[in-house]
């Protein structure tokens, strides 16, 4: 997964370029704001820097990480208002520092089914607020899944420009198996056409 998404830095925006989703991007980047105002925000993946500059909007600070320093890179070159740094980190690990909100852009669908409960209980340790947003799985948009493991978790298969195949992780969970996932938690949760959007709270 490290290794894919490093090697991708450079075109990894091309997925925000699809036509049918122009609309559900919008609404997830006029959604976040009002999420994150006026909070000090840990941005978890946050590989390119495509939502931090839609959390920097409003929010009081935002800490920006990745675990691959290509990605960073490439976030660091965008125009950002507001207090916003950057850290390679890795996602699994507690961050330092002082956090009341934080946001995960589609990473949830990244995470081993065997690890969401654990995952999800390190997140609401570290602030009161946690902020979800993900792909649903739609046919003709979405790469088809190639394999299930035995654990439940789904598989794509991943082309990059140059031909090189890489076969990522990537879990479609349906809103009652997202529910479960994360209970005890309060959720409240958006699904769009192509991406949903929850938050939880201790």
């Amino acid at each position: 997964m490290k290794d894919y998404y490093r090697e991708r830095a450079a075109e990894y925006d091309k997925i925000y370029e699809k036509p049918e989703r122009q609309e559900d991007l919008a609404t997830l980047r006029g959604l976040l704001p009002s999420l994150v105002a006026g909070r000090s925000v840990l941005e978890i993946a946050c590989g390119t820097g495509y939502w931090t500059t839609a959390l920097a909007s409003s929010a009081r600070s935002v800490h920006a990480t990745d675990i691959n320093e290509e990605t960073l890179a490439i976030a660091r070159t965008r125009s950002s208002a507001g207090d916003v740094t950057f850290a390679t980190a890795d996602a699994f690990a507690p961050i330092p520092g002082e956090f009341d909100a934080i946001f995960a852009g589609f990473f949830w669908s990244h995470v081993p089914r065997a690890d969401v409960r654990r995952f999800v209980r390190g997140l609401l340790e570290q602030a009161e607020l946690v902020i979800l947003a993900d792909n649903r799985y739609v046919d003709g948009s979405s790469s088809p899944i190639t394999r299930t493991s035995v654990d439940g978790d789904t598989y794509q298969t991943r082309r990059l420009s140059d031909g090189r195949e890489f076969e990522i992780l990537k879990n479609f969970p349906t809103p009652s198996q997202f529910e479960a996932d994360v209970a005890p938690a309060a959720v409240r949760r958006t699904d769009l056409t192509y991406f949903w959007l929850a938050t939880l709270t201790r």
